[in-house]
């Protein structure tokens, strides 16, 4: 039997709206980086998720 896990991005956390296309992840913009890490922190506890930075001010919480 084969297992498949499946990625998906539970949420987008930004510090740049204009960077984040329409999509069916939620959004959150932030005020500044400290906002941003601390709530990226926050909704990777609450959904069991990662978070990862994509170094353009951008935070994704993906589901593994």
């Amino acid at each position: 039997m084969e297992i498949e896990t499946k990625k998906v991005i539970l949420a987008v956390i930004t510090l740049k709206p204009e960077l984040v296309a329409g999509g069916g992840a939620p959004v959150f913009i932030a005020a500044n980086r400290e906002e941003q890490e601390k709530v990226a922190f926050y909704l990777s506890r609450i959904m069991d998720a990662m978070v990862h930075d994509l170094d353009n001010g951008v935070m994704v919480i993906v589901g593994h």
